[in-house]
C-alpha cells in the first residue's frame, strides 16, 4: 500500500521521453535495461496501480511483481521471456500490493537486507512506510524506490510509535545517494530525484509545523486538527490522513514536544 493522500506534487521537467513498447510495457527514459508494467489495481492508495519493473537481461530481475493478478503476472512472464527469463524476484517491502504475486513466478523471491546485492542491485534500508522497506540502487544511479517515494502525491506512513522518524531518516539517507532516476512503486518516473526528495522532506516538515502551530494555539480536537492541517485531503482518503496525523503526534511525543491528551 502506498497512499497518495489525495495530494499531487509538482511534476519535474522531463529530460527524455519513455518508450512505450506495447502490451502496457514502458521503457525507462534513458535506460533501455529497465521496463515497467503497471498492475491493474488502481485506487486512492495505489494511484494507477503497482509498478512492476524488469531490470537487465539473460536473465532479468523482476522487482515488485505486484498483486496476485493472473493477467498482470502473465504479462510480466511474457516480457521477461523476451529478456532471457527471470533470474530472481526482488521486493522493496512485503505489502501485498507489491508482493502477493511473487511466488507465482516460480523463481527465488528475495527481500534483501541493507547492503545486500542481488542481480546487480544494492539494497538500501529505508524503513518508515514499512519496517522491512528497502530501496534498490543500480550502479548507474537508478533507484527503485518502492513506496518511499511515489511519482505523484505522498506516501502513507503508519502510526507505530516511530515510523515517521524512521521515514524521515530514510528520505535523508536517500538524499545522500547519487540518484539520476527514480522508478517509484506507484506513479510516473521521477527524473529530478533531488528535487523530489527535497519536496518530500519539506512536505512532512510543513505538516509538522502546521500541526505544532495548532497545538500551541490550544487546539485539542483530533477532528479539528485534521481539518486544519490536512485541509487539502479529499474525503476518500481522510481516514488514511488521520492515521498519518497520529504518526506525526507519535513523533512529537517521542521527541517530548507534545504530551497533552487529545479529544475526538
Amino acid at each position: 500500500m502506498a497512499g497518495a493522500a489525495g495530494e499531487r506534487s509538482r511534476k519535474s521537467t522531463r529530460r527524455s521521453t519513455p518508450t512505450r513498447m506495447g502490451s502496457g510495457v514502458t521503457q525507462a527514459p534513458g535506460h533501455p535495461e529497465i521496463l515497467r508494467l503497471t498492475a491493474p489495481n488502481p485506487g486512492a492508495m495505489t494511484l494507477e496501480g503497482t509498478n512492476t519493473y524488469l531490470y537487465g537481461s539473460d536473465p532479468c530481475v523482476v522487482i515488485d511483481p505486484g498483486p496476485d493478478d493472473a493477467g498482470h503476472l502473465e504479462a510480466v512472464r511474457a516480457a521477461a521471456e523476451e529478456r532471457g527469463g527471470i533470474g530472481v524476484v526482488l521486493l522493496t517491502h512485503s505489502h501485498g500490493d507489491h508482493a502477493d504475486g511473487a511466488q507465482r513466478l516460480g523463481v527465488e523471491v528475495v527481500l534483501p537486507l541493507d547492503g545486500e546485492e542481488r542481480g546487480g542491485l544494492r539494497a538500501v534500508a529505508t524503513p518508515g512506510h514499512a519496517p522491512d522497506h528497502v530501496c534498490l540502487m543500480s550502479a548507474d544511479r537508478v533507484c527503485f524506490s518502492g513506496d518511499l517515494v511515489l511519482g505523484v502525491g505522498s506516501t502513507f506512513v503508519p502510526p507505530d510509535g516511530g515510523s515517521l522518524t524512521a521515514y524521515m531518516d530514510s528520505l535523508r539517507r536517500m538524499q545522500a545517494e547519487p540518484i539520476e532516476l527514480i522508478c517509484p512503486g506507484h506513479g510516473p518516473w521521477v527524473e529530478d530525484p533531488a528535487a523530489k526528495l527535497a519536496e518530500y522532506v519539506e512536505h512532512r516538515e510543513m505538516r509538522e509545523r502546521r500541526l505544532l502551530a495548532a497545538l500551541e494555539r490550544g487546539e485539542r480536537s483530533r477532528e479539528a486538527l485534521l481539518a486544519e492541517v490536512w485541509d487539502d485531503v479529499p474525503a476518500e482518503v481522510r481516514p488514511a490522513a488521520a492515521l498519518v496525523m497520529q504518526a506525526h503526534l507519535d513523533k512529537l511525543a517521542a521527541e517530548s514536544r507534545f504530551e497533552a491528551n487529545l479529544q475526538p
